[in-house]
């Protein structure tokens, strides 16, 4: 566990500290700073009489309760944040004169939100679903909205059909049903008539889209865009985040446990981490490709359905962003935070990518609605730490008193001012892209190839992996009531693997492809996520345990595992306090109700009972059983090994028993830190 982070505050903390309140042992009064006598009854005409009009403070009261709700998001309705830095390793001057990514010694302040996409602000985070990552960077130019997501390529290729899309995977209309799941007709249908949607699908089936935490996925900035250099040279780039702890996944059944047993469970993760030190780390890389070479890849790099693939332009690693602290107020933060991926600085811009040029009109439309008015830019969360001046006045919840008689530009009044700055004093100034064409309704023909990269990605996987790939189709599609819509998606994916249509056609009861498959053969390793980081930090252990245990063993064994950065919590039938045979004791962080196995990465079991010598309960039995059903690592020591021999879970991949000290904990170290054990044989 790391020091309380404690390093002096960043501008943009500092900022938000003006806006801050405490109320505690404070006076109450009204919004207009009058002091309340009472505030239990409304004013009334005698005790039992009529509530009287002029009662000022109940109706200020009420009619702030009325309207203390904005309209949730769309998509991305349910997310949670975090403030932390970001700092680049060396200067990116090469390529782009954004101040940001070319001061090594520069802390930039940095706002994350991470988010489903298809659920209501009330629905559960452990759905099958896209995740959003983005990252609002409080830089001296202005603000930079990095708005991602953790897949790379999205569902259609053009933003015209986002809202069809939306509608798609939204609860149907006719009964309002399901929520935060796509494993329904609507959406499926529209997959099938929309075959652009294949790739993405791949990824949408994955493990990918259960995610064990947000401090364990990918991010990508998703779109095609342009880095511009001092001397007005312009590279493609594409944004990668790379997380510190690598890139790991829940099982589907634990992701369908979790929704019941802790809805909240990937952001009670992330405010964990942060108050326990663990800050998450995210590794900024960048693929870069020069303007000439734009023609030269089998896909057209402005195609938001396709990936770069790293073995062909690789990822450039080029600083790290630490999250660091927790917001204080999960509305005033999370809620009213406004990202738009049109909030860029001088350095960064934009390309024709077809889906992006929309999404520059749509997310500015939608915060006019959703945060009242134009103004929601002079929220504390969304202020940048830069100064902005212009001739923008009035609206909705304007905040900034301006003074003077000119809002208009140009003026003789105020000498002209605020005036434009030059591009040498740091003034935006679009790439000179020279564009030629007429207007058309009308795609690309290079944008046709819908199925390539939907097979490169299935040749990626591992065996386990794919074999995810089949249950999730099979689970999804098994809950279209239309037969033609499953058979319509079984043909279409025959076009990227017969392998994989066959072993989802069956389950569905769907006629089998008897022709199609794929002539791709080339794979990318990096897409797998088998090939990514294995490491046992911030690893959540449950520890099953009862009275009487070896005090001197067990307590060796949990300080260890805290040195390797490993977080135990202590498991048992209350949550009295256990006592070893030395006389010391352990406390009890959950009972087998309150600590169900799915919330651990791990588990270690020492005794089932109340004491060293009962028998284990039936819940201790069923915990373990259980971990062992989601491929998870299980250590015992004592009389718990007993329990192992009981469950019939001995002498398998990731199950370590043992009495040294130091080779069980070597052991079993090694055992959290590769996360799952595909090859064990669960019965």
């Amino acid at each position: 566990m790391r020091e309380p982070y404690n390093e002096s505050k960043n501008r943009k903390q500092e900022q938000l500290e003006k806006y801050k309140t405490n109320d505690k042992d404070k006076k109450l009064t009204t919004n207009q700073g009058l002091k309340v006598s009472k505030d239990e009854f409304s004013l009334k005409a005698g005790e039992r009489g009529p509530t009287l009009m002029e009662d000022f403070h109940f109706r200020e009261k009420m009619t702030h309760f009325d309207h203390e709700r904005i309209p949730e998001r769309i998509v991305h309705a349910r997310g949670y944040s975090a403030h932390g830095e970001f700092q680049v390793y060396e200067s990116m001057k090469e390529y782009t004169k954004a101040d940001f990514l070319n001061d090594p010694s520069k802390k930039t302040p940095v706002f994350v939100r991470y988010s489903t996409v298809a659920g209501s602000k009330g629905s559960s985070e452990t759905v099958r679903d896209v995740r959003g990552f983005a990252t609002k960077f409080y830089t001296d130019e202005g603000n930079f909205d990095l708005v991602g997501n953790n897949i790379p390529v999205f569902f259609i290729q053009d933003a015209m059909k986002f809202p069809d899309l939306v509608h798609a995977l939204k609860p149907e209309p006719h009964d309002g049903m399901p929520q935060a799941a796509t494993a329904h007709d609507t959406f499926w249908d529209f997959i099938a008539n929309n075959q652009e949607s294949a790739h993405m699908v791949m990824w949408a089936m994955s493990d990918r889209a259960i995610p064990r935490s947000f401090r364990m996925m990918e991010g990508f900035g998703v779109h095609t865009f342009r880095l511009v250099n001092d001397k007005g040279q312009a590279h493609f780039v594409k944004f990668h985040w790379k997380p510190a702890l690598g890139t790991h996944s829940l099982v589907w059944d634990e992701a369908q446990k979790l929704s019941g047993k802790d809805a909240d469970f990937h952001r009670h993760d992330l405010a964990e981490a942060i108050d326990n030190g663990d800050y998450p780390e995210f590794e900024l890389g960048v693929q870069v490709i020069k303007e000439d070479d734009e023609f030269m890849f089998d896909f057209d790099i402005l195609d938001p359905t396709k990936i770069w693939p790293e073995e062909d332009v690789p990822v450039k690693i080029i600083g790290k962003l630490t999250l660091n602290r927790n917001v204080d107020n999960v509305f005033a933060e999370n809620e009213q935070v406004a990202f738009h991926p049109g909030h860029v600085v001088p350095g960064i811009d934009f390309t024709n990518d077809p889906l992006l040029q929309v999404r520059l009109f749509s997310y500015t439309d939608t915060q006019l609605i959703r945060l009242g008015g134009p103004n929601f830019h002079e929220l504390p969360i969304n202020r940048p730490v830069c100064p902005f001046h212009n001739n923008q006045r009035d609206g909705y919840m304007r905040q900034t008193i301006n003074t003077g008689q000119v809002s208009y530009h140009k003026n003789s009044l105020a000498g002209n001012t605020p005036e434009p700055a030059a591009e040498s004093e740091g003034g935006y100034t679009h790439y000179q892209e020279k564009i030629e064409g007429r207007k058309v309704r009308a795609r690309s023909e290079s944008f046709k190839d819908h199925f390539s990269q939907a097979a490169m990605f299935w040749n990626s996987m591992s065996e386990p992996e794919k074999q995810h790939i089949i249950e999730a189709f099979s689970f999804e599609l098994g809950k279209v009531k239309s037969k033609s819509v499953q058979q319509q998606v079984v043909d279409m994916f025959a076009n990227v693997s017969l392998d994989l249509t066959r072993g989802f056609a069956e389950a569905i009861g769907a006629a089998p492809p008897q022709q199609g498959g794929s002539d791709v053969t080339k794979s990318s390793p990096a897409l797998s996520q088998e090939n990514t980081k294995k490491k046992p930090d911030t690893r959540k252990v449950g520890v099953i345990i009862g009275d009487h245990f070896n005090g001197e063993e067990v307590n060796g064994v949990l300080a260890r595992l805290k040195a390797e950065g490993i977080n135990p919590e202590i498991v048992s039938d209350t949550l009295n306090a256990r006592k070893a045979d030395n006389g010391s004791e352990l406390e009890v962080d959950h009972t087998f109700l309150t600590g169900e196995s799915v919330l651990f990465d791990a588990i270690y079991v020492v005794s089932g009972g109340k004491d060293e010598s009962s028998a284990f309960t039936p819940d201790a039995l069923y915990f373990v059983k259980e971990a062992f059903a989601h491929y998870k690592p299980i250590g015992a020591t004592h009389s718990g090994k007993e329990l192992l021999v009981e469950a019939g879970i001995t002498n398998t991949p990731g199950v370590v028993t043992g009495e040294d000290l130091t080779t069980f904990t070597k052991d079993f170290t090694a055992a959290i830190a590769a996360h799952r054990h595909w090859d064990r044989q669960v019965v």
